[in-house]
């Protein structure tokens, strides 16, 4: 092992799958060597709900659904050098965007509402009642992408991105060199 101090990493997840942290899984017994090099910060990995200190890479799953969502992004952006979006629902708000084409009237979060707990032929809600208790985190009017709420220095695409891509893409960070991610990483085809 290095002198050098281990460089700080956060992950997260916003409104995404987890698909992304199970891609970071997938580097397989390569994580013994990414352990050696970093040291996790807020991530799901180890639990910790809160960046306890200044990070130097940020791993951002999810796109922004809510304010929770924003809050959370906005603190990563605040707290980390490098900002990474992970996966399509990072960077383009992935399937949770979907319910952004649906909205037709003046009112499109309502509309969005009253599908989801009152107008669906799925829902067992006899009360007629939507949710709204001041734990839940108020809902967006739309799904936004992570770039569409905070500056975005590197973006992973996929869906989720391979173990691979992730592992090249975070070796590269650590080691001060930006990335250039070879197209038999990328292409979908």
């Amino acid at each position: 092992m290095s002198d050098s101090p281990k460089k700080r990493l956060a992950t997260t997840s916003l409104a995404g799958c987890f698909g992304c942290h199970m891609s970071l899984l997938d580097i397989d017994e390569r994580i013994l060597a990414l352990i050696e090099q970093v040291e996790f910060d807020r991530s799901p990995i180890n639990d910790i709900k809160k960046i306890t200190r200044r990070c130097d890479v940020g791993l951002i799953e999810g796109g922004c659904c809510n304010e929770e969502n924003v809050h959370t992004l906005q603190e990563f952006r605040r707290k980390c050098d490098v900002l990474v979006a992970v996966g399509q629902c990072a960077i383009m708000g992935g399937l949770p965007v979907m319910r952004n084409a649906i909205m037709h009237s003046d009112d499109p979060l309502k509309e969005c509402l009253y599908e989801a707990y009152i107008d669906s032929p799925y829902i067992q809600n006899d009360n007629h009642q939507i949710p709204n208790d001041p734990a839940l985190p108020l809902i967006l009017d739309r799904v936004y992408s992570c770039s569409e709420v905070v500056k975005i220095d590197y973006q992973i695409p996929g869906c989720p991105p391979s173990g691979d891509m992730l592992w090249q893409t975070l070796t590269s960070l650590i080691e001060g060199r930006p990335e250039n991610l070879p197209l038999e990483l990328i292409k979908y085809d």
